[in-house]
């Protein structure tokens, strides 16, 4: 069997590592249409500190893949406490908001405290984000910091996103919040507590080892993008621009969209579903300043939409090899969408507001702290769940599945995955294949 996998990302290369083993599978084609492999797992460097796409760790409440991912960079890993705040009016909170809330000022403290205790929505169902937080949280932890926050990151009103991305956050306990009032910080989700992340050359360094365990039936192929995907009796054909790879099996993990685009005679219900799916792209900023040795925590969260920001990494948490002697690195994201104000902005528009928003929530004295900044963008970063989410990609997912087609990893599932969930799906996936696969 001659399998083509679309896309070079963390789906398509350890599900090409699982499948490598399979007896009746000849040969595995990964197609990745840039000159990197890696998709949201690259890592960059910025005058000798490395950087990824976000603050990527490895943590998992699965111990198997967590075991895996661990065990696959051997000696290049190293495991950390997480120290995450958030930045709330200048003030340091603990990550997750509602778990440091005596650090408040008094009159937010009652209101998140009463309209939590007390709370008007607990007995409704809720039907949207905006109405899961309200009843799960009340209308002051909602109202202070997860509105404004998931409004930032989402660019998208949370009364019209869905309960995909918050079904699994467990409501807090009373006694908890009272605990947190009080003054007693409570460590919150415990399965992200501790984590782990590579000694050195970042987050890309699990592709490479993915790279270095490939054998000789796997080949990936940059600088091919794929144009159109034509399907005769049981045989597929791929074609880039310059070259042509039959096979008998596509997995794609490329974005659904593109997908629908490229594959032969896909009926328009199907493509008017596809392409009202929504994301978010991405940019991010490795901006060095002078050393901050006050800056001790990694990850620092802001709601404000005053700050163009709404995450902000500190890399000398990870230690020497991501760092260097006289600077501190941090790792800026900004969230936007195709057509928005932020979609318009030069380099050097972007540039500015993000050195006056470091400056006005003080991770840097004043403009002259900053050394060197790197602006990078990604089309492709968040899958965006609106209300129409799930009806549009089953939709889409049923016509390919059909067409002989299985669809695979963040945005070739267009689900909001983490990479150990990923890898989870690429070794359960695997472990179904046969010949009639």
């Amino acid at each position: 069997m001659k399998v083509v996998i679309l896309g070079g990302g963390l789906a398509s290369l350890s599900l090409a590592f699982f499948l490598q083993e399979k007896d009746f599978i000849d040969k595995i084609d990964i197609l990745e249409k840039d000159i990197r492999i890696g998709g949201l797992c690259q890592s960059f460097e910025l005058n000798k500190i490395v950087y990824d796409i976000g603050p990527h760790i490895i943590f998992s409440k699965d111990s198997e893949i967590l075991e895996f991912l661990v065990n696959l960079l051997g000696e290049n890993i190293k495991k950390y406490k997480r120290s995450n705040k958030i930045i709330h009016n200048n003030t340091l909170l603990q990550y997750p908001f509602e778990n440091d809330l005596s650090k408040l000022p008094k009159d937010e403290l009652d209101y998140c405290v009463n309209t939590f205790i007390k709370n008007p929505y607990s007995q409704y169902s809720p039907n949207n984000m905006l109405q899961f937080f309200l009843k799960t949280f009340g209308e002051g932890i909602t109202n202070l910091f997860l509105r404004p926050y998931n409004e930032k990151i989402w660019k998208f009103d949370p009364s019209f996103l869905d309960l995909q991305m918050v079904e699994r956050i467990p409501r807090p306990y009373d006694e908890d919040i009272l605990r947190s009032a009080k003054g007693e910080t409570v460590d919150g989700y415990l399965h992200q507590l501790y984590f782990y992340y590579p000694k050195n050359g970042g987050i890309e360094s699990i592709v490479k080892e993915f790279l270095l365990n490939f054998n000789s039936k796997t080949q990936v192929h940059t600088n091919q993008e794929v144009i159109k995907i034509s399907k005769k009796g049981n045989k597929f054909l791929v074609s880039s621009l310059d070259q042509d790879y039959p096979c008998d099996k596509i997995i794609s993990t490329i974005p659904i969209d593109i997908l629908t685009k490229i594959y032969a005679n896909v009926p328009s219900d199907i493509q008017n579903a596809s392409a009202c799916l929504k994301y978010n792209s991405l940019i991010i900023a490795g901006v060095q300043v002078k050393k901050r040795p006050a800056t001790k925590d990694y990850v620092y969260t802001l709601a404000n939409n005053q700050i163009i920001f709404h995450r902000v990494s500190n890399l000398d948490f990870l230690g020497n090899k991501y760092k260097v002697l006289d600077r501190t690195m941090y790792l800026v994201e900004i969230t936007y969408r195709k057509g928005d104000r932020i979609s318009g902005l030069t380099d050097e528009q972007l540039i500015d507001e993000i050195t006056r928003g470091l400056q006005s929530v003080k991770l840097i004295l004043s403009k002259q702290d900053v050394i060197d900044i790197q602006i990078r963008k990604f089309e492709y970063s968040y899958v965006l769940y609106d209300l129409n989410h799930r009806k549009n990609v089953d939709r889409v997912k049923t016509f390919f599945q059909k067409a002989g087609i299985t669809l695979h990893g963040r945005f070739g599932e267009f689900e909001y995955l983490n990479m150990d969930t990923i890898v989870r799906r690429s070794k359960d996936l695997a472990s179904t294949f046969s010949v009639s696969s």
